[in-house]
C-alpha cells in the first residue's frame, strides 16, 4: 500500500477539509481528492462523509484513522533507523518537520537552522507555522516530528510536553505615546493600561489571550479597545505609528526598540511565556530529530 494516501487520509482527517488539506500536504485539491478516493477504492469503504461545510469520518474511517496513524509512525521508525544507520561518513542525516508559533518561528528558529546547518549539514529543517491545537494534531498523525508550543500549562495524554525556556514579554508602545514617560515618570497602572487601544496577535496566541482574559479585562472598569492581527508585523507597525499598545515577545521587538521606533511602557509585570518542547509519545525522535533538540536551547534565554 503507497503511504502517501494513508498521509493524505490522516491529514484529511485532521483537517476536515479538502482544500486545507491540500494545502498541508502542498497538492491540488484534485489530487487530494483522488488519493482518498483510490484508498476507498483499495480498501473497499466509505472513509468519508461528504457534506457542504467539509468531510467527516465514518464509523469505519475513524477504525482506519487508527491503523494509518500505526502504519505511518512505523515507516518513520524505519526511516530513523536508515538515517541512523546510513549517514555519510558517519553523520547524521534525515529531515525533521518541526512547528512553532509566529513568535518563535521569526526571532528564534533561523538561528536554530543555521547552526544546525553548520554542524550537520546533512540534516534538513522543514519549518511549519502553527499554533497549538494545529500543531498537536499533526504530531497525533505523524505530519510532525517535533513542535514548540507557547502555554505554560500543557497535558496530553499522548503528546509529551517539555518546558525548554522562558520567552519574555514586554508592553510596548510609540515614543510618542502618552504611556512612554520615561524612567522618571509614574508606571501605568491597570486601570490605565485598561483604558487602552491594543493591538494583538490573533486569538490562539496564549499569552495575548492570557493578558487580555487574565491581566487586562480583569481591572475594574476595564474598557479597552482591542484588535487583533494574523500577522505580528502588522500588530508592531500599528504600535509604531502610535495608534496604541501591544505586548510581544521581547525578542521580536528588540532591533525596534534599540533603534528607537518602539519603547517599553513602565507599568505592572507582566509574566513570561513558557516554551514547551513537545513530541508524539510512542516516536521515538530520529538522530536528525535528536540533533534538532540537542541545538534548540542555545537560542533560548536561560
Amino acid at each position: 500500500m503507497d503511504t502517501r494516501l494513508l498521509r493524505t487520509f490522516t491529514t484529511v482527517a485532521r483537517t476536515e477539509n479538502l482544500t486545507a488539506a491540500a494545502e498541508d500536504l502542498h497538492l491540488v485539491q484534485s489530487t487530494v481528492t483522488a488519493q482518498v478516493q483510490a484508498l476507498e477504492k483499495e480498501l473497499d469503504v466509505r472513509l468519508f462523509d461528504r457534506l457542504p461545510r467539509g468531510v467527516v469520518l465514518t464509523g469505519a474511517g475513524r477504525e482506519v484513522l487508527a491503523q494509518a496513524e500505526a502504519v505511518l509512525e512505523a515507516e518513520a521508525q524505519m526511516r530513523a533507523v536508515a538515517a541512523s544507520a546510513g549517514g555519510a561518513g558517519g553523520q547524521v542525516t534525515g529531515r525533521v518537520v518541526l512547528s512553532a508559533g509566529e513568535t518563535l518561528v521569526s526571532a528564534r528558529l533561523p538561528g536554530v537552522v543555521a547552526a544546525l546547518r553548520r554542524s550537520h549539514p546533512g540534516i534538513e529543517v522543514d519549518l511549519r507555522t502553527m499554533g497549538t491545537a494545529p500543531a498537536v494534531a499533526a504530531l497525533r498523525t505523524g505530519e510532525l516530528d517535533l513542535a514548540l508550543l507557547l502555554e505554560d500549562e500543557a497535558a496530553f495524554r499522548d503528546i509529551a510536553c517539555t518546558p525548554l525556556a522562558r520567552e519574555p514579554l514586554v508592553l510596548v508602545c510609540s515614543p510618542d505615546h502618552s504611556l512612554a514617560r520615561g524612567a522618571d515618570g509614574p508606571p501605568a497602572d491597570w486601570a490605565e493600561l485598561a483604558r487602552e487601544d491594543y493591538f494583538m496577535h490573533e486569538q490562539g496566541c496564549s499569552y495575548s489571550d492570557r493578558f487580555i482574559e487574565r491581566l487586562l479585562t480583569a481591572a475594574q472598569g476595564a474598557q479597552p479597545r482591542i484588535t487583533r492581527f494574523g500577522s505580528l508585523e502588522a500588530a508592531r507597525s500599528c504600535v509604531a505609528a502610535g495608534l496604541g499598545l501591544s505586548l510581544l515577545a521581547r525578542a521580536n521587538v528588540v532591533d525596534a526598540l534599540a533603534a528607537g521606533r518602539l519603547t517599553q511602557v513602565p507599568g505592572p509585570h507582566v509574566p513570561d511565556v513558557t516554551v514547551q518542547l513537545a513530541r508524539h509519545r510512542r516516536r521515538r525522535p530520529s538522530p536528525a530529530a535528536a540533533a534538532l533538540i540537542a541545538e534548540l536551547p542555545h537560542h533560548f534565554p536561560h
